[in-house]
C-alpha cells in the first residue's frame, strides 16, 4: 500500500509497478485523490486539460495506469515523495497557492466540538464566522 497525500487529504492507494520516480494509479484512484480524470483529451479537470505527449504516451499512461507522478511534474506542481516510494505528497502550484490567498476565501476544514459533533466551515457558508486561534508555539 502506498499512502498519497493532496490537497483532499490522505489516501492508501495500491500503485502499479513502475520506476524509481513514477507513480502508476488507477483511473478511479487519480480521480478520487485528485480531481483530475482521465478523458480522451488527456488528464482533465473542470475545463483544464493536461494531454498526453504523443511521442512518450507510455510515460504517462500504460496497461489502464496512469503515472500520476508524471502529470503532476508535466503541470509543474511540486511533489515529494520518501526514499521507498510508500509516501507520496503532491502539492498545488505557487500560482494556484496564490490565487486562493488572494481570493480571501478560507479553505474548507473540519473540526469537533466539546461534545464530539463535526462541524465544517463550509457547512456556515453565508454566514458571518469568527474563528479564534490559538498556538503554544
Amino acid at each position: 500500500m502506498t499512502t498519497v497525500l493532496t490537497e483532499l487529504g490522505p489516501v492508501e492507494v495500491t500503485a502499479g509497478p513502475g520506476r524509481d520516480d513514477e507513480l502508476w494509479l488507477s483511473a478511479q484512484d487519480t480521480e478520487a485523490l485528485t480531481g483530475w480524470t482521465m478523458k480522451p483529451e488527456g488528464l482533465c479537470r473542470d475545463d483544464v486539460c493536461m494531454p498526453v505527449p504523443v511521442e512518450r504516451t507510455d510515460d504517462y499512461v500504460r496497461d489502464g495506469l496512469i503515472n500520476l507522478a508524471a502529470f503532476w511534474r508535466r503541470m509543474n506542481n511540486p511533489l515529494a515523495y520518501s526514499r521507498n516510494e510508500d509516501s507520496w505528497a503532491f502539492g498545488v502550484s505557487a500560482q494556484a497557492r496564490k490565487a486562493s490567498l488572494n481570493s480571501l476565501a478560507a479553505p474548507d476544514f473540519s473540526l469537533p466540538d466539546l461534545d464530539g459533533g463535526v462541524h465544517s466551515l463550509s457547512d456556515y457558508r453565508g454566514k458571518k464566522v469568527f474563528l479564534a486561534t490559538w498556538a503554544s508555539w
